[in-house]
């Protein structure tokens, strides 16, 4: 049990990432709190960790709203009596194509999904870390971030943020024992976001497209990232802080 009655919260998690990674951190002894915009899914992935024999609940919040994610935090707090760690999971992109066609909303919503809410994060979880001497955030940022590609570039900028951003919090905080970290995950077909990200239907050709640049043959899944934010959870990763893990098989281009 590597993180043995650690209490997490995993932001997003009502399926594809965030739900691999509730349930991996569940199965390895973390009260989970599951969030999600969605209250049906989200609520889903509960009665799974629970039928499986973990312990975990749901709470819905938007995580680009300060009082959603306040009362997410809070929550955690009230239910486990502290929070160890903030999975920051949720993410958003819009669809690929060139950078000139996206619209001012679409841009708006990529950083409020995925940058804003790692400000919100830090806001509102770093009084509960500090009131614990110590806690850890993990950032689902991308590949994309640090090897961008065409069609998506307001979705890479604002990936390459998350990472910049993460490190500046690990060098800000790591004197009181908080930790920040990141996770880049290469392309992943069966997340919500795929069709987005390839920009279109997930036809064999598209796949075939984006797994050609994959060295080690396929694309990732829910359980490799899991895996890795596992790993950044635990307290084997006590002295690891600022660094971005890559869970893309060498992507080369």
């Amino acid at each position: 049990m590597r993180v043995k009655d650690k209490s997490i919260i995993v932001t997003g998690a009502g399926g594809g990432i965030g739900e691999g990674i509730a349930k991996r951190l569940a199965e390895e002894g973390a009260h989970v709190i599951v969030n999600d915009i969605n209250t049906a899914l989200g609520e889903q992935v509960v009665d799974a960790i629970l039928r499986a024999g973990g312990k975990a609940s749901f709470f819905a919040a938007d995580v680009t709203k300060s009082a959603d994610v306040k009362a997410l935090v809070d929550a955690a707090v009230q239910r486990h009596g502290r929070l160890d760690v903030m999975v920051n999971n949720a993410g958003w992109t819009h669809r690929n194509r060139p950078a000139l066609e996206v619209s001012e909303d679409e841009f708006d919503k990529c950083y409020a999904v995925n940058v804003k809410s790692i400000y919100l994060a830090t806001v509102h979880a770093v009084p509960a870390f500090r009131a614990n001497k110590g806690g850890s955030f993990i950032n689902i940022a991308s590949t994309a971030g640090v090897r961008p590609r065409p069609g998506l570039t307001w979705y890479n900028g604002s990936k390459g943020a998350v990472i910049t951003t993460s490190k500046s919090l690990a060098a800000e905080f790591g004197p009181e024992n908080i930790r920040v970290n990141c996770i880049n995950p290469v392309f992943n077909p069966d997340t919500g976001l795929a069709a987005e990200f390839a920009g279109g239907p997930l036809t064999e050709q598209r796949k075939a497209k984006f797994r050609a640049t994959i060295p080690l043959g396929r694309f990732s899944t829910a359980l490799d990232v899991a895996n890795a934010a596992l790993y950044l959870a635990s307290d084997e990763a006590a002295f690891i802080s600022g660094v971005c893990i890559e869970v893309d098989g060498a992507r080369c281009v």
